[in-house]
């Protein structure tokens, strides 16, 4: 049992940490090749959440089912809505936004040197308050984990 909470724990940590990150690769007042290297940089981090929260969810199902938790637990329930919320955001949402975030910044006469253009400005702030969403409800869901009963 001991193993499988620390599977579940480093999982978390690691499938959760990198959307933390996100925060840096979407600053505002990047420029042009600045943002490309970030967005290289998101789909490199992006296969954490994508493996590590997979094998989260699929430890914290087998805890419950090992353990005297009940999936009718308020505390599981909330997790288990806010990592779905966390995943639609960043896999459902996020990725579409940054693709075309990347295919803003595609038009040969940009220099690496200079400022965004406006539509990708438009797509930079999108971005960033689809992080901040997914960073709060990943406060929350570690809450959750460390004050359940």
């Amino acid at each position: 049992m001991k193993w499988l909470v620390l599977i579940h724990v480093l999982s978390a940590i690691i499938g959760i940490g990198p959307t933390y990150f996100g925060h840096l690769l979407f600053r505002n007042g990047q420029t042009v090749g600045g943002l490309r290297q970030s967005i290289a940089s998101f789909k490199l981090l992006n296969f954490f959440p994508k493996i590590g929260g997979t094998l989260a969810v699929l430890t914290g199902i087998l805890l419950v089912i090992v353990s005297s938790w009940s999936f009718s637990s308020f505390w599981i329930i909330g997790s288990l809505v806010l990592y779905v919320a966390i995943q639609v955001l960043v896999v459902g949402i996020l990725d579409p936004v940054v693709k075309n975030l990347h295919l803003s910044l595609q038009a040969p006469d940009l220099s690496q040197d200079q400022n965004l253009p406006e539509t990708s400005v438009r797509f930079l702030s999108k971005a960033n308050r689809i992080y901040y969403t997914a960073s709060i409800l990943g406060v929350l869901l570690f809450t959750l984990m460390i004050i359940k009963p």
